[in-house]
């Protein structure tokens, strides 16, 4: 991806609305029988109930009818433990199902750079609303800040001066506009072919100890990972250089949703990016060690956060049981949405 290319990426996913509605399926109730019959496209799921003879006076219930249920139904596992069990048996129960139906939190301990403690996100996991995505940003500011192990120490949080929701303008600082005049400088360089003198440009403004740039950050690691814009590849120092980005963004997003701004902030847009490349980092192996867990969980954040690579990519992880079960029909929402944010992929419409 060109830099023109990622650059769009950015302005698009922090100016965009909430993401549009596919069609909703059916959803599942908690009263469900043994054996469940099911007829399935790409986009709907529809419940083929079975037969029953109400007029066979020898059946005391329907054929196939499922006996009676507590209060999780068929997917609570069969135990010895009595009903009045502890309180903590029954949230297990409770975290089976949730997974089970792919609702809320997935369980994530089978990866050192996810942790555990990922706020709820509710619903069947693809952002709908407003509301929705403000809960996936909340999300992601847990996953980056506190699942990235490799980091060997966290970044210091730049200047941020969180705006007044209620104005429609955002206070710009001195400091602000020098770095954002560097990055268009940077961003020329590049595009005439200097590569040498952009990325020095943008290593500069990534330092830590000097403008702590996020987007710099992302772009610089991007040099240094694979795309050798005019520097020698580094693919560890890469990685460190993503995930100051990851979590100088995230710092600025919380304090963007704590003053109740539902579309993100300043900073949702390079949050997105650095997301969305260090799952590419933790997929194939680059700068750190592979762990699919943490690139399917990073694609999907970065998807329900509007970027549309991220919901191809989260949709393969579903086909291809990467990091996660084989879900065909949770990869074709997605694959729906990016479709419908104009990002086709050959093979949309199986």
């Amino acid at each position: 991806m060109t830099l023109k290319d990622l650059l769009k990426k950015k302005d698009s996913i922090t100016d965009k609305g909430a993401a549009p509605v596919p069609p909703k399926g059916p959803t599942l109730s908690p009263d469900v029988p043994e054996f469940q019959f099911l007829r399935t496209t790409t986009s709907t799921q529809e419940t083929i109930e079975p037969p029953s003879f109400p007029g066979d006076p020898t059946r005391e219930t329907p054929l196939l009818s499922p006996g009676p249920r507590g209060k999780f139904g068929r997917f609570r596992s069969r135990s010895s433990v009595s009903s009045q069990g502890s309180t903590s048996g029954g949230e297990k129960q409770h975290d089976r199902l949730a997974e089970r139906l792919h609702f809320g939190r997935t369980r994530s301990s089978s990866s050192v750079n996810v942790p555990d403690n990922l706020p709820e996100v509710g619903g069947d996991g693809v952002a709908r609303t407003e509301e929705d995505e403000a809960k996936w940003e909340r999300r992601a500011t847990v996953l980056v800040t506190e699942g990235l192990q490799h980091a060997s120490s966290q970044p210091s949080t730049p200047n941020y001066e969180p705006p007044n929701p209620m104005s429609p303008v955002r206070p710009t600082t001195a400091r602000t506009r020098s770095a954002t005049e560097n990055i268009q400088e940077a961003i020329r360089l590049h595009e005439k072919g200097n590569l040498e003198a952009s990325t020095a440009l943008f290593g500069r403004l990534a330092d830590p100890t000097g403008a702590n740039n996020a987007l710099a950050q992302v772009l610089y690691g991007l040099a240094l990972r694979s795309h050798a814009w005019g520097c020698e590849p580094d693919q560890g120092q890469a990685v460190h250089y993503l995930s100051m980005a990851a979590s100088n963004s995230a710092q600025v997003e919380k304090l963007a949703l704590g003053a109740g701004m539902k579309k993100g902030g300043a900073a949702k847009g390079e949050l997105v990016l650095a997301m969305y490349e260090l799952a590419n980092c933790f997929r194939n192996g680059w700068g750190i060690k592979k762990d699919p867990a943490a690139a399917k969980q990073y694609y999907e954040t970065a998807a329900n956060l509007g970027d549309t690579d991220a919901m191809n990519e989260v949709a393969w992880c579903y086909i291809e049981g990467f990091g996660t079960k084989k879900d065909k029909f949770k990869a074709a929402q997605f694959l729906r949405l990016a479709e419908s944010k104009g990002n086709k992929t050959i093979g949309n419409t199986w």
